[in-house]
């Protein structure tokens, strides 16, 4: 990747969010960015593996499980998929599993920490909604950064100001 995330922030002062949750890298990149998409669910693992199905070139999914690392709200074949459907990567505010996998992968993972135990799959949540954790608002269509020193948000509106 071209950027850092202390030179994004710097750039854009007030404009950026600064996410402040402190993440832990899983994949096997530790610097992406994109196009955010969301889902918003809670220890349910359904409308992520719907959404990673589907063709990510140029988005970062941003999934906000409420912080819980009761149960996982991604594993290998998840990432796997994400990983075939181009996606840049994901930014997980919950738990991982199959870390020795993941980081083995192409692609960028932040997430809160890992446990082997699965999530439910019945689809409960929303998708492309506005999230917010970490003292930023992750809303669809901004832009996300992360890397070795976080994970910044800069609002679309900053990317479209004076354009058709």
């Amino acid at each position: 990747m071209s950027f850092r995330t202390a030179d994004v922030a710097d750039e854009n002062g007030e404009i950026l969010s600064v996410c402040d949750t402190q993440f832990h890298q899983f994949g096997g990149c530790a610097a992406f960015s994109g196009r955010v998409r969301t889902v918003s669910c809670f220890e349910d693992v359904g409308l992520v593996w719907d959404v990673l199905r589907t063709s990510g070139v140029g988005s970062v999914l941003v999934v906000d499980g409420g912080g819980s690392l009761h149960s996982t709200l991604l594993g290998d074949m998840m990432a796997g998929s994400a990983v075939d459907n181009d996606w840049c990567g994901l930014v997980v505010n919950g738990a991982v599993r199959d870390v020795a996998q993941l980081r083995l992968l192409p692609i960028g993972i932040k997430a809160l920490g890992s446990n082997p135990r699965r999530s439910g799959r019945t689809g409960a949540g929303a998708v492309d909604v506005p999230v917010s954790f970490g003292s930023a608002v992750f809303a669809p269509g901004d832009t996300v950064f992360a890397d070795e020193d976080g994970v910044v948000v800069l609002p679309r509106v900053q990317l479209t100001k004076g354009c058709d």
